[in-house]
């Protein structure tokens, strides 16, 4: 016949999580701060471009290339959404600020 051994669960210390940093505070600055000047960057008309019913006033390149540039830059889906988001948010509110290039 064979013996089982029994396990001592009392004995084992409690694990501690320990956060993982994946980059530095000043890079991670950085990174915000090129992502607020891209999301600014318009081209602006100073007379609409009119494409059959349609009205375009201003193009977002600013937002376009910033979404590329996270896409190369950012490794985990988690931070490429969070970056995404503050994008189209600044996008949005930069559009009726006056910030762009007029053409």
């Amino acid at each position: 016949m064979a013996k089982t051994k029994r396990q001592s669960h009392a004995a084992t210390p409690p694990k501690r999580l320990h956060e993982r940093v994946f980059e530095s505070d000043g890079l991670y600055f950085l990174k915000l701060v090129a992502v607020f000047l891209l999301g600014t960057f318009w081209i602006k008309f100073g007379e609409p471009l009119l494409i059959g019913d349609f009205q375009l006033n201003a193009v977002p390149v600013g937002v376009f290339v910033g979404f590329l540039l996270v896409r190369l830059f950012e490794k985990h889906q988690a931070d490429r959404k969070i970056w995404y988001a503050l994008l189209v948010v600044i996008g949005v509110i930069s559009n009726f600020q006056a910030a762009g290039i007029v053409i």
